[in-house]
């Protein structure tokens, strides 16, 4: 079986969080094969964007990157204390760990930003949330990657994307990697993506 951890740190976008949530899911329950998504984070209770609370089943400290085949990162507000944990020394070991095990990691918006500051983006093609005065473009820059203006870049077993208007796209990516392209197009189809 497949397994993909999804990083949940204090104030996460909640759609990004719940598009690798749903489609996962949807693949775990009726997917042609079988998968799993657990969710960890560096504390066991954190608030998301907007203030939802999030109990989560493992903290980073229950978990071992070789027990994983990807990593999803969705991102989160600076307001509610997303870069307090995503820019943790815990978060960015565990990133790099996925990294030198040659597994797939998939970021939406500004994860790229963690993924980044672990230094797996250095030298290499990414991009972040646009809007705002393109600053979290040049943060991603500042990390040492190489910024593309594009919705999804895909470079060496690593997923960016611009914001929560890919967040889908990207979840369907990593599904297809993580398992089959048949698969993926089998729960786009059931999920009412594809006809």
């Amino acid at each position: 079986m497949k397994r993909v951890l999804l990083l949940v740190p204090k104030g996460v976008e909640l759609y990004e969080m719940s598009a690798f949530y749903d489609v996962f899911g949807w693949a775990a329950l009726e997917g042609l094969e079988p998968v799993e998504l657990v969710c960890a984070g560096p504390e066991r209770e954190v608030r998301s964007a907007f203030g939802l609370k999030i109990v989560l089943d493992h903290t980073l400290a229950d978990i071992s990157a070789g027990e994983f085949d990807a990593l999803a990162v969705p991102g989160g507000f600076e307001e509610y204390g997303f870069y307090e944990h995503a820019f943790s020394e815990p978060v960015s070991a565990l990133i790099r760990r996925f990294q030198e095990q040659g597994k797939q990691i998939a970021s939406i918006c500004v994860g790229a930003l963690p993924v980044a500051k672990s230094g797996v983006l250095e030298g290499r093609q990414a991009t972040t949330y646009a809007k705002d005065g393109g600053r979290r473009r040049e943060q991603l820059a500042g990390f040492g990657a190489e910024v593309l203006d594009q919705d999804i870049v895909e470079d060496n077993r690593v997923i960016t994307s611009t914001g929560p208007g890919t967040a889908v796209d990207v979840a369907f990516r990593l599904l297809e990697l993580t398992t089959s392209r048949k698969n993926a197009d089998h729960v786009r189809t059931l999920m009412g993506f594809m006809r």
